[in-house]
């Protein structure tokens, strides 16, 4: 009885073993769905959206400083009708009809160079920034796609395993009702069963967490995308 307890369990370890070689990340990687993956973060996710929006509006900032030296001109008119004396106690100017003058913001003059050049820095910060924030998005997908696969290729060991302990199961009861196997080994056996079914549940999980965690940076379910 002894022997027959001790085949059952390196039988059910064996089974894991196996599967667990035949298991891999690497192998199991599709090069051109991660890919995608990282296209639809960057079309998806909201923080990338304001920094790409806040690099456009410094962009127009800095395209627009050319115009901005307009500003500094002022020009003004005065009109006095030919009919009245060109100098007189109410109108203290030499000429009649139509008077122009361009006044000059020197402040501005001084300040205008400088403005544009804080401007155009101001955008390449942007730009900087935001490419920064793609390699960051970048590597944060490829980090949950490989726990997802991960965690898929855990979820398969596991219930392959669960699925080669039932069958051991079935053979064992068959043995213990013909009175080949005793009542310890029996239960040592629907014991490993019951852990295999626990380690199963949580491998559900940490599956389903992976996949919400994949499916939330590219804001798409796995299921609506073509593999």
């Amino acid at each position: 009885m002894k022997e027959f307890k001790l085949t059952v369990c390196l039988l059910m370890v064996c089974s894991v073993m196996v599967r667990a070689q035949d298991a891999t990340v690497i192998g199991n990687m599709n090069e051109k769905q991660l890919e995608r993956f990282i296209e639809l973060a960057k079309a998806y996710y909201p923080q990338l959206k304001v920094m790409e929006l806040n690099e456009e509006k410094a962009k127009s900032l800095y395209r627009s400083q050319p115009v901005g030296y307009l500003d500094m001109f002022n020009v003004s008119y005065f009109y006095r009708p030919n009919e009245r004396a060109a100098l007189s106690p109410d109108n203290p100017y030499v000429f009649n009809g139509f008077q122009y003058g361009i006044n000059i913001n020197l402040s501005s003059l001084i300040q205008r160079p400088f403005l544009t050049k804080q401007a155009k820095a101001d955008y390449k910060i942007t730009q900087l920034e935001r490419q920064a924030y793609e390699r960051t998005l970048e590597n944060e997908v490829k980090k949950r796609y490989y726990e997802y696969i991960l965690v898929l290729e855990d979820y398969k060991v596991k219930t392959q395993a669960a699925s080669d302990s039932k069958m051991l199961l079935q053979d064992a009861q068959l043995k213990f009702e013909r009175g080949e196997v005793d009542i310890e080994s029996y239960s040592t056996i629907k014991s490993a069963v019951s852990s295999s079914q626990a380690e199963i549940l949580q491998a559900e999980m940490n599956l389903l967490v992976a996949k919400d965690a994949l499916e939330e940076i590219i804001g798409v379910k796995l299921t609506d995308i073509e593999k």
